[in-house]
């Protein structure tokens, strides 16, 4: 019998609010690949945590799996991301995703790279007239009333430390969203983010692309608690004190990566040695990336 139980915890914000340690990820989620199916399943049992964005196209498919549920708006946390074409009009673009999604307000937003772009069709150039930190003045504008909390995404420490000591940030970001497994720890990043009061959020926490669930020490885990690979992965982010966001379209897996355990301290950083014996980054776009990921030690 497995050893993990339903994980329905939740990590307060800086500004107070609280969001699920275990969210329903939606990227390549769509019609097509039967997602909104997936996510009322997700909905129906347990989660309560959705993150999209509105580079992922499909706002529309969660908005509507939201509403159809039957679960009170309230009780589901929604995250959305500002895409790079509209960092110049934060305003509009939360507009934009607003409709999409057919709802009145999403409890997250976030600068989904630190990159503004210029607004050319199929085409992503950067603005090199614009920078995150004007993007961030115009964000913490957004109205309460359309969106709860804002926070980023993709943000080194240097990134960080840019933002916070510009003379017109006067919101600390609640979130900073990054790629985060065993295979890419990011300690410095951790300690920064713990310092300055700001939940690390994990993408790509399986490990996606890798060979992390055959790693022979998470398999060796995954025996001892018995539980999955990917349980032993998502368990070990949140021991680190990350939310994390793993998705799925199979419903075992979807019930089973809302169900986590308790490591021991050993076992976790057991885990967390992989990002020095092993490191990897999965996720290193094209554009400018010299200005990305200054805390990488490979």
């Amino acid at each position: 019998m497995s050893a993990a139980t339903l994980n329905t915890s939740t990590a307060t914000l800086n500004d107070g609010n609280k969001i699920p340690y275990v969210g329903f990820g939606t990227w390549q989620v769509n019609d097509e690949t039967d997602g909104y199916d997936a996510l009322i399943y997700a909905l129906k049992h347990g989660y309560r945590h959705i993150d999209t964005a509105f580079a992922y196209k499909n706002e529309a498919v969660v908005g509507k799996a939201v509403r159809d549920s039957g679960i009170p708006r309230e009780e589901i946390f929604v995250v959305s991301k500002l895409w790079g074409k509209d960092h110049r009009d934060p305003a509009a673009a939360l507009d934009k995703s607003l409709k999409l999604l057919g709802l009145d307000y999403v409890d997250l937003y976030l600068m989904h790279w630190p990159v503004p772009f210029k607004n050319i069709e199929d085409k992503d150039e950067i603005d090199e007239d614009w920078n995150h930190v004007k993007t961030w003045e115009l964000m913490q504008k957004l109205p309460k009333s359309k969106v709860k909390s804002i926070g980023v995404s993709n943000y080194d420490t240097a990134l960080l430390e840019e933002l916070s000591k510009a003379p017109t940030t006067t919101v600390v970001p609640v979130i900073n969203q990054v790629e985060l497994h065993p295979y890419l720890a990011q300690d410095k990043l951790r300690d920064y983010c713990n310092e300055h009061k700001i939940v690390l959020e994990a993408y790509c926490p399986l490990g996606k692309g890798t060979k992390l669930l055959e790693e022979p020490i998470v398999v060796e885990l995954a025996e001892k608690y018995k539980v999955s690979p990917g349980q032993i992965a998502l368990s070990w982010g949140i021991a680190r004190g990350y939310v994390v966001i793993p998705k799925s379209s199979t419903p075992s897996r979807i019930e089973a990566n809302l169900h986590t355990v308790k490591l021991s301290k050993e076992d976790e950083e057991k885990l967390t040695s992989l990002s020095k014996t092993n490191p990897q980054r999965r996720v290193r776009p094209g554009w400018k990336t010299k200005i990305l990921f200054n805390d990488d030690d490979f």
